[in-house]
């Protein structure tokens, strides 16, 4: 992925959105990533890609509270602590 700073994304702008057609691109802010622009289609295929994912997990969990395995609020969100 190639990665330009961010005064390079404003100057280059229309640039920035051709190379963004062919590959993702990472803008960074003083050295720290800040963004990742890409093409519509790539961002299309990312989305699809975390539907998939949530529809795997929630049908993962259906299957488990159906076999009975199920955690009660204590041991649930004992990790968020």
């Amino acid at each position: 992925m190639k990665t330009i700073p961010s005064t390079e994304a404003k100057t280059h702008f229309g640039a920035l959105l051709d190379a963004a057609q062919r590959h993702p691109v990472m803008i960074e802010k003083k050295g720290r990533p800040v963004a990742v622009i890409m093409s519509e289609h790539e961002y299309e295929a990312y989305e699809a890609l975390k539907l998939q994912a949530l529809q795997r997990d929630l049908s993962a969990g259906i299957q488990q509270a159906d076999q009975g395995e199920l955690l009660d609020s204590d041991e649930a969100f004992a990790g968020l602590v």
